[in-house]
């Protein structure tokens, strides 16, 4: 893992609040918070009810954008720009990897047919700075 990636990896490791936009049916581009995790590996998960609209709109067209990092006005610390393909997930295996006593909150265990995981694998990411002139560092997936 290299400089960028460590520092991009230190703000998605944890469970984190994040704006996920998708695409409509009709291409118009939907945002809505997500609460989201990453893997060493940068790809980003996050829980999902397998009829939402969000769910739907992936798989129709799993292009995404995630934005992350700063979570109020007072708390300007490095953030993400996040371009990925997503995919809806419904295995046993990545459920259960997934599932954390939080969830107990909207689903009824690991194996709510309800509770669907969802990957983004991103090929692009923007580590921005706030208050600063400088473009942002790119991490493109090779």
């Amino acid at each position: 893992m290299n400089h960028l990636e460590k520092r991009i990896f230190d703000i998605i490791a944890k469970p984190h609040l994040a704006g996920l936009a998708t695409v409509t049916e009709d291409g118009k581009p939907w945002v809505r918070y997500v609460i989201a995790q990453g893997a060493e590996d940068l790809t980003i998960r996050f829980s999902s009810f397998a009829n939402s609209r969000k769910v739907r709109q992936i798989k129709n067209n799993p292009e995404v954008h995630l934005n992350c990092g700063v979570t109020g006005l007072t708390d300007l610390h490095p953030y993400l720009q996040i371009q990925g393909k997503a995919e809806v997930v419904t295995t046993k295996d990545e459920k259960e990897k997934f599932w954390n006593e939080h969830l107990t909150k909207v689903f009824k265990g690991p194996d709510d047919p309800n509770y669907v995981v969802v990957i983004v694998k991103p090929y692009r990411i923007e580590y921005e700075t706030p208050m600063t002139i400088e473009a942002p560092e790119i991490w493109i997936k090779e």
